[in-house]
């Protein structure tokens, strides 16, 4: 895919910290007696903030959003059921073949000619530059939610243009997201909002959580990540597990960072988005982990793909392929490379034992609930479960499957036994395992909560000193200079 040489507008820029307040003025003190203009103010936000990172995206979005709104005005007039569907699926094709033309057209291309090649035939085609459009996998999904929900009669269509704008424009999560339902978002955009200042308060907090898991972890985490991937043939098999443990830290601090300051940002302006993340690495089982990560998008999946095509219910034969099914989409989503389909098809693996044993669905409460320590098997349990996902999550990160395998060859190997090299620059290194203490720390003492700095019921003085240490942390370990969005490849 081309790259974007735009400056983007990210949550952790100046431009950002510019935008965001301005945009606030002007939603509760000019905008804020007339919803309509409210509305109004939001969709021309979210436009400019899009446009920031490619003007060219905003006509694919506006086009997405004039084809499902129209499409939802139909599915009101229509009662026939051939037409509805017809209206359906014209949604469906619009939104999935934008997806699919930016996303996987040079993919498909590629394995197209690799295929004909392997048979002694040479095809000549040339790939395209294309553009990826920043979270097209998001806001097609998001209004795709809508096109389906109103077909089905659980969602009655809207006839507010601005609000359905809104709706997939919001600027919060329009580039990575959560993955909002229609029947959760859309009907906050009809109802008058007020300024809140409880609600307000811990958007801030969650924001400012979110920006240390983004800037010290994330970013931090991706220096060393990076080397050790990138170098993985000189380093001792230890040193590249705690390569692939600092990448897993990379991919939670930047995907759930992202989302709290998403979610944080949202009720500044009186929205309640859903919690996208829930301490996901305290998982005692593969099916937590799964309840627990990117639960927007696992829960679209669910929804709109799992349930229809029969979910958990007849033989094992069909409960397998429901599962691999799923779990293969969901990699392929990810990206248009053959090591997110193997990362999506480890993880059915991992899931379907304890599926066919039925026992996914035994760990639902919260791990030592009530305790200020796990039990040893509850610690076994999560040890087990994180390193599952960190072996998967190397084919996610590696660069194609022959990188992947010849990583994880080096990692079984005498060397795993001995210490890990400390990678320059050492001490940024430390600090950086020290941080990520910190963050395991903080999310395990509020891992009931909403979030990990979800902490009205401190007294004052005590939240005051943690949001300064955090703040201290930020400034001094923060990578402000390597600050690129996993999720915004998505």
């Amino acid at each position: 895919m081309g790259e974007i040489e735009r400056v983007k507008m990210l949550f952790n820029s100046i431009d950002f910290a510019i935008f965001l307040p301005i945009v606030l003025i002007l939603y509760w003190f000019v905008a804020n007696k007339n919803l309509k203009f409210q509305n109004l103010l939001i969709v021309a936000a979210s436009y400019l903030f899009y446009g920031w990172w490619d003007y060219r995206f905003l006509s694919l979005i506006l086009f997405s959003t004039i084809v499902d709104y129209s499409v939802g005005i139909g599915l009101l007039k229509q009662e026939n059921i051939t037409k509805r569907k017809i209206l359906l699926w014209t949604s469906i094709l619009v939104n999935l073949g934008f997806l699919g033309f930016f996303k996987y057209y040079n993919f498909f291309l590629d394995n197209f000619i690799t295929a004909f090649s392997f048979f002694g035939t040479e095809i000549k085609a040339n790939s395209l530059n294309i553009i990826l459009p920043v979270g097209i996998s998001f806001y097609t999904f998001q209004t795709l939610s809508y096109s389906i929900d109103v077909y089905k009669r659980k969602l009655e269509p809207t006839k507010d243009f601005i609000a359905f704008s809104a709706f997939v424009s919001f600027f919060p999560q329009l580039v990575a997201g959560p993955i909002e339902r229609a029947r959760n978002l859309l009907p906050q955009f009809y109802k008058k909002r007020t300024f809140d200042y409880s609600k307000a308060v811990d958007g801030m907090r969650q924001i400012l959580w979110g920006l240390f898991k983004k800037i010290v972890i994330a970013d931090n985490c991706a220096v060393f990540a990076d080397q050790i991937f990138n170098n993985s043939h000189d380093y001792s098999g230890s040193t590249l597990v705690l390569g692939a443990i600092f990448f897993a830290f990379q991919i939670y601090g930047d995907f759930s960072g992202y989302s709290d300051i998403a979610i944080g940002t949202a009720r500044l302006f009186g929205f309640n988005l859903m919690q996208n993340f829930a301490f996901p690495y305290f998982s005692r089982d593969i099916a937590e982990f799964w309840r627990r990560w990117h639960i927007s998008l696992s829960t679209w999946f669910r929804d709109y793909l799992y349930i229809p095509l029969g979910g958990s219910r007849g033989t094992n034969y069909f409960k397998i392929r429901n599962v691999f099914i799923i779990f293969l989409v969901s990699g392929f989503w990810h990206g248009a490379n053959w090591t997110f389909i193997i990362w999506g098809g480890l993880n059915a693996l991992y899931f379907l034992p304890i599926m066919l044993l039925n026992k996914n669905k035994i760990n639902t409460d919260i791990v030592a609930q009530g305790k200020y320590l796990p039990s040893v098997r509850e610690v076994l349990s999560m040890t087990f479960t994180f390193s599952l996902t960190t072996i998967a999550w190397i084919f996610f990160r590696a660069e194609d499957i022959h990188h992947a395998i010849s990583y994880l060859s080096n990692i079984i190997h005498p060397s795993i036994l001995t210490f890990p090299e400390l990678i320059a620059p050492k001490l940024e290194m430390i600090y950086t395992l020290l941080c990520i203490f910190i963050l395991v720390l903080f999310e395990w003492i509020n891992r009931d909560k909403a979030h990990a700095l979800d902490i009205a019921n401190y007294n004052k003085s005590n939240r005051w000193m943690l949001y300064l240490i955090i703040i201290i942390m930020i400034i001094t370990f923060g990578a402000f200079n390597h600050n690129s969005f996993i999720y915004f490849q998505f």
